[in-house]
């Protein structure tokens, strides 16, 4: 049996927390549905187009700073879309899901 759960390069973590992230079209404010070390799904009305750059805030882990991680818009669905990171955060991801520490990246935003 070849489904898409045994074809994903890491597991996925049922998660439930806001993003803050930025695309062509702005920034945003939405919730993530679910996380694993290679990528995100935000729940969201908006449309972003497959292939597009995004760069992602994670505001409500972090009081004294805001972790960020950068990626690719993979698939955009009625209700959201997911997001392939630019670099897998494997040591970041803890068990029960949540983004323990996610490296600062001090680039510009995603065009």
């Amino acid at each position: 049996m070849n489904t898409i759960a045994n074809r994903r390069r890491h597991p996925r973590h049922i998660a439930l927390f806001s993003a803050k992230y930025t695309v062509k079209s702005g920034t945003y404010r939405d919730l993530v549905r679910n996380v694993s070390a290679g990528g995100i799904y935000i729940i969201s009305r908006r449309t972003i187009a497959d292939g597009q750059r995004i760069s992602l805030r994670f505001p409500v882990l972090a009081f004294d700073r805001k972790p960020s991680v950068t990626g690719t818009v993979i698939r955009s669905q009625y209700r959201g879309f997911a997001v392939m990171f630019d670099n897998p955060v494997d040591e970041k991801i803890c068990r029960d899901g949540q983004l323990s520490h996610v490296h600062i990246e001090q680039g510009q935003p995603a065009q």
